[in-house]
């Protein structure tokens, strides 16, 4: 009898160990699993067709970034700069072939083979340069960023039509993003279990020292490795181009941090030595079901960082409990009942998640509200003008008993393509839009028109698509307005600096003209130095100081917002205001409050809550069928010490 105890004792602590096992071999599995069932129940909108291949497509370029990360990551290595070679490869290909007449062939070649150029240079650096691949890949994130912006000139270029097709779907339902994502998932799969470089890369990632001495050229192999990761990020470009049907300088910025993510998730050690494809592409899941259905649930995009942050930290503590436990590490060469066991942990994987998110459906089976339901994109929330639209909207829809879910789009005009399909998706009643790039937002704006969607642009117009409204001021009139202002002030003559905006930006280009416009009229004046500070106001301080440096005998400043030029007071201490005038734009109430003490001689106001008020009271005109205007313009207006009083934006 005791026997027979101690055999059931034992039993059942193999059964518990086995399950503790399974659950840290497979915790990126288990994690997606969870969250689908979560967001299932919490939101009826997340369990749609339609829904779940927004999440497929928002996945697609973040999942093939990440498996070019995965060959680096698993060798050891890291790479910075797969983002900023993803919209150099775009640009090239964009660039040869819309602006020189190269057929689009040679163009997607020559695109490739600039990724897999840069590529060589990183693992030349690395191999031969003996630099620390963060350094070198650090190198290249800038080197390639900037590159793409001196190409494309800091204006998107327009998307050959016949490479946009990726971006579109197969018999109106299957996203080729998804179709490319499976793809590259498949050769980076085989790349790591069926080939020599392959097993070259765990060799390496295991013990490069022992993997020298056994005979491998090593250094000919990181070669290989970071020419793989170049080709993936220019394939991860011209797709997320194709999306946007522009090539963005600005693209894919900081999206090597969610490659990285992905892999390190997906169960891979950034010490190398393991990692595999189909965990990186669970890895890529976790953070775009993460990202919509928390869009879904109008948790702010402030939040939803802290949230990403967390999972990313969760995942290396799983990596740390799964070393301490013994787990198997994934590496080359694991045999077929490995392989079989992983198989079948999937396939229970996909029926248990089936069953548990079908019954979970019932949940929202009968729930149906009366109240109407918007969705709000704005560009960014990193800067006070959209943040009083924002609260413009908010104050307007509450006043209207409006639901308006408000998302941020980061100034990534992906990230916002992606926030409008989760719109779209969801059913909601209206769409309210603020583009980072008025053509980026083209394709995601026809989806809402062609789901019968009313959309009211605000701020910014769409190009290549109708929307029912366009609640805006005139940027470049408003640009006009700075330039004649500070012509005024200084009696037509002067030496005076310009800070530009975020390079590609539609705001920044449009102001930028407008400048340009109204100085004609004053050959007095002398533009010594234009420079972009990003709309940011650290930025600012710092660009006008290198630029008094140069210029120390400056008389004005025109800023195209009020944060570059609170900045740029910074920087001219006590000459603000008396030997240096400066102009600013969009009336923030940090803006108005320099304009009241004196040390920002104006701004260009444009009343960024009345733009928020009137868009949603305009959406829901159109949500209600009624008659709406095509432009409505709310007016820019001066404010200067004089009438700074009597203002409210």
């Amino acid at each position: 009898m005791a026997t027979d105890t101690l055999k059931s004792t034992a039993g059942a602590g193999g059964a518990t160990s086995g399950l503790r096992r399974l659950l840290l071999d497979n915790g990126a599995l288990t994690a997606l699993i969870v969250l689908l069932i979560a967001l299932s129940a919490l939101s009826g909108d997340f369990l749609t067709t339609d829904n779940l291949l927004n999440v497929g497509v928002q996945a697609a370029v973040t999942a093939v970034l990440a498996f070019g990360v995965t060959f680096v990551i698993v060798s050891a290595g890291i790479d910075l700069s797969v983002g900023s070679v993803a919209a150099l490869s775009a640009t090239v290909l964009a660039w040869s072939a819309t602006s020189h007449g190269v057929p689009v062939v040679p163009a997607v070649v020559l695109s490739v083979v600039t990724g897999v150029a840069a590529g060589l240079v990183n693992g030349f650096l690395i191999a031969y340069g003996k630099l620390p691949p963060f350094i070198a890949t650090l190198a290249m994130l800038s080197v390639a960023r900037g590159l793409s912006l001196v190409i494309s000139e800091g204006s998107p270029i327009p998307f050959p039509g016949s490479v946009s097709h990726l971006g579109d779907t197969l018999g109106g339902w299957l996203p080729v993003p998804v179709l490319v994502m499976i793809v590259m998932g498949l050769i980076a799969a085989f790349v790591l279990s069926r080939t020599y470089i392959g097993r070259s890369m765990y060799a390496i990632g295991g013990n490069e020292e022992a993997a020298r001495l056994s005979g491998l050229r090593v250094k000919r192999q990181k070669l290989a490795i970071y020419a793989f990761s170049g080709l993936f990020a220019a394939v991860a470009g011209i797709v997320l181009a194709a999306r946007l049907s522009s090539a963005q300088p600005q693209a894919a910025d900081g999206y090597e941090l969610d490659a990285i993510a992905a892999v390190v998730i997906g169960g891979a050690s950034l010490a190398g030595g393991t990692g595999k494809a189909s965990g990186t592409l669970i890895g890529a899941l976790i953070l775009a079901v993460l990202r919509n259905g928390l869009n879904l649930l109008n948790v702010s995009a402030f939040w939803q960082q802290v949230v990403i942050g967390v999972v990313i930290a969760l995942a290396v503590l799983l990596d740390t409990l799964r070393r301490r436990a013994g787990a198997a590490p994934v590496a080359a060469g694991a045999g077929g009942g490995g392989k079989g066991r992983q198989a079948g942990t999937y396939a229970l994987a996909a029926v248990v998640t089936v069953a548990l998110v079908g019954a979970t459906s019932f949940l929202h089976g009968g729930s149906n509200s009366a109240t109407p339901r918007m969705g709000l994109s704005l560009s960014t929330l990193n800067n006070p003008f959209f943040v009083q639209i924002r609260a413009g909207a908010r104050a307007e829809a509450e006043k209207l008993g409006v639901d308006l879910t408000v998302t941020d789009a980061q100034n990534d005009a992906s990230r916002q393509a992606n926030q409008l399909q989760n719109f779209t998706s969801s059913g909601l009643g209206a769409i309210i839009v603020n583009p980072v790039d008025s053509d980026a937002a083209g394709n995601s704006v026809k989806a809402a028109d062609k789901a019968g969607i009313p959309v009211i642009a605000v701020d910014r117009g769409v190009n290549k698509a109708a929307v029912d409204a366009l609640v805006a001021s005139d940027n470049v009139k408003g640009g006009e307005l700075a330039a004649r202002t500070i012509a005024e002030k200084l009696g037509g003559r002067g030496r005076i600096v310009i800070l530009q905006g975020q390079a590609g930006t539609s705001a920044a280009r449009e102001r930028a003209a407008g400048f340009a416009a109204g100085l004609k009229a004053y050959p007095g004046l002398k533009v010594v130095a234009q420079q972009p500070a990003d709309f940011d106001r650290t930025k600012g301080l710092d660009v006008m100081s290198n630029l008094l440096q140069a210029h120390p005998d400056v008389q004005g400043v025109i800023a195209a917002n009020d944060e570059m030029a609170l900045g740029a007071i910074k920087a001219l201490g006590s000459k603000a205001g008396k030997s240096v005038q400066v102009v600013g734009f969009d009336g923030t109430p940090d803006g108005l409050r320099a304009v009241e003490g004196g040390t920002l001689y104006a701004s260009v106001a444009q009343q960024p809550s009345q733009l928020g008020r009137i868009a949603v009271d305009n959406a829901l005109r159109a949500l209600q069928g009624k008659k709406v205007e095509e432009t409505v313009k709310v007016p820019v207006k001066v404010v200067t010490k004089q009438n700074v009083a009597g203002f409210s934006g």
